[in-house]
């Protein structure tokens, strides 16, 4: 029986292959190419099954002017490198490292600094992207690209990567039946992770911190988003978690804590959300009339200035049910968990904001805090469907 003997080739500056292209032309599939410490120059392109693996931190530099390292092949490992300094360009997104029409890949214990793109993943299949620290210097969102970009890609892994100072810090167009897990993304211009066209994926344990909005997910459905904290995503228009046009997924035990909005929901429908804590937001939730069949179960909602906000008095197609609130009064006489007369969530200057914006000028003076008890007292100007038969009267 014949055996397949593979080769580990050195790249050094003493060794018999002085640059890492030439010792990937030499390669055959399945060898292992060590680089040593030092800095080379890009670009490099990679066509074969190989693994690639720094030792020492070696430097791959595109000089501000090339895409730093290209994948073309399948089963490509590439680990323990610096990549940085990609060029730009706005018509062919120019990367510090990207994969092309390839399976299986991983990248892994990288550092990306300074590059447009730092990752691209572009029709790519069943890839680990793993423990990555991923640092870009954009400052605006016209010059610069995202941390990790994948489009029309699927059965992704993102685990424990560290982005920062992109435009997106994660961006997912058409890519289906991935995972986002354990990564912290932060202080990037637009968005901390988002996605576009997307279904059937999920976003898990995540921390998203002062990005211009914390995620983004649009025009996709089936999206699981589970124990992920939102934190200070701040700005007029910002959110914590913007939710457009999409449809049956699920947000579970998630944390928003001090975003402007913590979610908006704009043409968000049939999807469920339970066990989330929304504290010391401006707004915790804010729902538009075109968001239809939601739910909203067992939330905690504290020292947030705007519990719910909604654009409509009539058309309320959502249920909230056996949520917290701390600014619930009511009892429980029945001492069976729940307050025995119902809650509406929606403050009188909540509503009155909605229709003048100019009103947010009064927000707890005296006046505002006569009429929202009378609201409450009187409910005339509430929707009629948003109202919590059940509150919690403790926190769960």
């Amino acid at each position: 029986m014949l055996g397949i003997i593979f080769s580990t080739l050195f790249v050094c500056y003493d060794c018999k292959f002085k640059d890492i292209q030439s010792a990937i032309n030499y390669a055959r599939d399945g060898d292992r190419i060590v680089v040593k410490s030092g800095t080379y120059k890009g670009p490099v392109v990679v066509d074969k099954r190989v693994e690639l693996v720094g030792e020492g931190g070696p430097v791959l530099d595109g000089e501000g002017k090339y895409q730093v390292l290209t994948i073309k092949a399948d089963g490509v490992k590439v680990e323990g490198f610096v990549i940085k300094n990609s060029g730009m360009s706005y018509s062919e997104d120019i990367a510090g490292l990207k994969v092309v029409d390839s399976r299986d890949c991983i990248i892994k214990g990288n550092k990306f600094l300074n590059n447009f793109f730092a990752l691209y993943l572009e029709r790519v299949s069943g890839c680990l992207v793993e423990g990555n620290s991923i640092v870009g210097f954009a400052r605006s969102e016209g010059s610069s690209g995202n941390g990790v970009h994948a489009w029309n890609s699927e059965r992704l892994i993102l685990r424990n990567n560290y982005v920062k100072g992109h435009r997106d810090g994660i961006y997912f167009e058409f890519v289906k039946d991935s995972l986002i897990e354990n990564n912290r993304s932060e202080l990037n211009l637009r968005y901390g992770l988002h996605f576009m066209f997307s279904n059937d994926d999920s976003y898990s344990n995540n921390y998203f911190y002062k990005n211009g909005a914390g995620v983004a997910v649009m025009y996709s459905r089936n999206i699981h988003m589970v124990e992920n904290v939102f934190e200070r995503n701040e700005g007029l228009a910002n959110y914590g978690l913007l939710l457009k046009d999409i449809t049956d997924s699920k947000l579970y035990k998630n944390k928003f804590l001090n975003n402007t909005h913590g979610i908006y929901l704009e043409g968000c429908n049939r999807s469920i959300f339970e066990g989330n804590l929304f504290e010391k937001n401006g707004w915790a939730v804010r729902i538009y009339a075109n968001s239809e069949d939601n739910l909203f179960r067992r939330n905690l909602f504290i020292g947030n200035a705007f519990d719910v906000s909604t654009n409509t008095l009539s058309y309320f197609r959502n249920t909230f049910e056996g949520n917290y609130y701390d600014r619930y009064e009511g009892y429980d006489l029945d001492r069976d968990g729940y307050g025995d007369i119902p809650y509406r969530p929606v403050s009188f200057i909540a509503f009155l904001f909605e229709r003048f914006p100019l009103t947010l000028i009064l927000y707890e003076s005296f006046l505002m805090k006569i009429l929202d008890t009378m609201e409450r007292l009187i409910p005339l100007l509430h929707p009629e469907a948003l109202v919590d038969k059940k509150p919690l009267m403790v926190k769960q």
